[in-house]
């Protein structure tokens, strides 16, 4: 294993100490990174939402998408889901019509979203926390094929993305937190095009 990181007993990969966080995360972040995505982004979203209503079904009473970016989902979701919601550190400004959310275990939400979000916080044991029926994430496939692969591999960005999964570490993380794997896909590679043949990007739902 590279050092720095530690593998653990459910095979997520997890950065042991954090020199410095060298993303800051803000209002110019989110410019400069997903708004520069243009019509791209609303596709993502598309893609995204029709999975999901694929899923579950289109009655969802509420969602919470926890770092929203530019917010092209919630937008989204708006047009169908009764109640809205979204988190994210930078407080980018939420289309009109979502109410933003402080605490995300605060209260109830049907389904819990967390689309390139969840590696980037330092602690994720609040997973089991969250008061949902539904989890739906996606999050960089780390197939650690080496310690060479894993330390030139795009995704891994020290002190930024804390933590890595591949589909079973993913699904053991979620299912010790009290939850059940009910869909996993590649979806997003559709758009966001591997570049060595290999899955990169690992789309779950989850039901608790």
């Amino acid at each position: 294993m590279l050092e720095n990181y530690k593998k653990l007993n459910n095979g997520v990969i997890k950065q042991i100490s954090i020199e410095n966080q060298i993303q800051k995360y803000d209002v110019e972040y989110i410019t400069s990174r997903y708004n520069s995505y243009g019509v791209v982004g609303t596709y993502m979203s598309y893609l995204r939402l029709g999975a999901l209503v694929g899923v579950i079904g289109n009655n969802i009473k509420s969602i919470l998408d926890v770092g929203y970016g530019n917010g092209d989902f919630l937008k989204l979701c708006n047009d169908i889901v009764p109640n809205c919601y979204g988190s994210d550190i930078t407080n980018y400004p939420l289309p009109s019509g979502i109410k933003f959310i402080d605490d995300i275990t605060s209260k109830y939400f049907e389904v819990v979203c967390f689309f390139d979000s969840l590696e980037h916080f330092e602690s994720i044991s609040f997973v089991k926390d969250l008061k949902c029926k539904y989890i739906y994430i996606s999050v960089p496939w780390c197939h650690y094929l080496s310690d060479d692969w894993f330390e030139t591999w795009k995704h891994r960005r020290p002190d930024e993305h804390l933590w890595h999964f591949d589909d079973i570490g993913l699904n053991n993380f979620f299912v010790e937190n009290g939850y059940k794997k009910i869909y996993q896909s590649n979806l997003e590679d559709i758009i966001r095009k591997p570049k060595d043949n290999l899955n990169n990007i690992l789309t779950c739902i989850f039901v608790k």
